[in-house]
């Protein structure tokens, strides 16, 4: 979220950035001034009111001291009407900063000067690509037709249980995508990140101090009864695990690492792109979080680009990196990067992880501080990324790793599954 001041010194350079994102402020940015200046001017008349009241009232009481009532009989009348004023500047007080924060939270973040301009994504930025994409033997099946032939996966049986998009993975399909979930985690905290088991449902604040709310709350599921919200994503509950916290300075950097399903409605998704593994409700993800310094997150978002590609290099998967223009950019992202392997059997690019910086917009809604050096407080920089999201890369691994004799397993995965061949 952006501060007042912020958008007060940089209107116009805002403006133009926001642009790149298809996305008009001019108007919004007005309302948010106008608004933030009734703001000032409430709380200006209410400390006013309330200085008065309170100077009003040390007087009753000398007034009384002296003998005075019939005198402060009347201060305490003028006393009564300012409580009744201050009461409905309060109430106007609040009013107006419940609007201001309504208005702050539909502005999305500031787009990095690195991002580039495009309404979606046939206009992001292929900016490094690695791997070899294999020749397949003739009759190559899609993953959804090797998952029935090998039984590694049950879509049908996912429908008779829940519905379209909840998968039931079997036997081997089983123990592979419990590999990979090992796996992830081994290696992100062998690169100095610590792992967390979180809760899979989260309250509406956890929602709003990322950013999925209100953005994405029709995207979400969400428990009525208790108003919980499944979450979308790790990144809502490791990010939460620090809302609200004034760090100091040498505790940064933090690195976190946690597994979690994920739930997504994904609303409107339909068509042969959505098949088997391509597109699901309920899908495993391994998430990592850190939280730096605003001088060492540019730093820090390679560091996370340079992990994912060394996973992605043991597993021997053809991959390519994107740089995801201002059309394509989620709502609190400052920069982000999507990583897509290539899918052989189905001759197309699939998403598997995206690695974002968000500057200080989610730290801004999370109010996360640290002090620095100086002993001033500061926001701290969020940044977040997939290591590795499992439905497309298994997709990914089972397409791309099959061959007369089955499917042969990534040698680095040997040790997590236990096997080296599907057949």
């Amino acid at each position: 979220m952006l501060q007042v001041n912020e958008i007060r010194e940089n209107k116009k350079k805002f403006i133009q950035a926001l642009s790149k994102r298809g996305f008009d402020a001019s108007i919004i940015f007005g309302d948010v001034l106008q608004t933030d200046e009734l703001r000032k001017a409430t709380q200006a008349k209410l400390d006013e009111t309330l200085a008065q009241s309170n100077s009003f009232s040390k007087e009753i009481g000398l007034l009384y001291k002296k003998g005075e009532a019939q005198k402060a009989t009347l201060l305490k009348e003028k006393t009564y009407q300012l409580k009744e004023e201050s009461k409905k500047l309060t109430e106007t007080l609040n009013n107006t900063l419940e609007k201001l924060q309504t208005l702050l939270f539909t502005i999305p973040n500031i787009p990095n000067d690195l991002v580039p301009a495009g309404t979606d994504e046939n206009d992001n930025e292929e900016i490094f690509k690695e791997g070899e994409i294999p020749i397949l033997a003739e009759g190559a099946l899609p993953h959804w037709e090797l998952a029935k032939k090998y039984d590694l996966i049950d879509f049908e049986l996912g429908v008779k249980i829940t519905g379209a998009g909840f998968p039931v993975y079997k036997g081997k399909g089983a123990r592979l995508q419990r590999a990979l979930i090992a796996y992830f985690l081994d290696k992100n905290i062998h690169a100095g990140y610590v792992e967390y088991q979180v809760p899979h449902l989260v309250n509406e604040t956890s929602g709003y101090a990322t950013g999925q709310l209100p953005d994405k709350e029709g995207q979400m599921y969400h428990v009525t009864g208790d108003d919980l919200y499944l979450i979308p994503t790790a990144e809502v509950p490791v990010t939460n695990i620090f809302r609200g916290d004034l760090r100091t300075h040498s505790e940064l950097p933090i690195l976190c690492t946690g597994y979690t399903p994920c739930f997504r409605r994904e609303a409107g998704s339909y068509g042969a792109h959505v098949r088997g593994l391509n597109r699901l409700h309920q899908f495993d993800k391994v998430e990592i979080v850190r939280i730096e310094k605003p001088e060492n997150s540019d730093a820090a978002l390679t560091k996370m680009v340079e992990h994912v590609k060394g996973i992605l290099k043991e597993l021997k998967l053809p991959y390519r990196i994107l740089r995801l223009c201002g059309g394509d950019l989620g709502f609190t992202a400052s920069l982000t990067y999507d990583f897509e392997v290539f899918s052989t059997a189905q001759d197309r690019w699939l998403e598997i992880s995206s690695v974002s910086n968000f500057e200080a917009f989610q730290a801004n809604r999370l109010k996360l501080r640290y002090k620095d050096e100086d002993g001033k407080n500061k926001l701290a920089h969020t940044l977040n990324g997939s290591a590795l999201a499992l439905p497309r890369v298994l997709a990914g691994i089972l397409e791309n790793c099959q061959s007369p004799e089955g499917i042969k397993i990534p040698a680095v995965l040997v040790p997590y599954c236990g096997f080296d061949l599907i057949n």
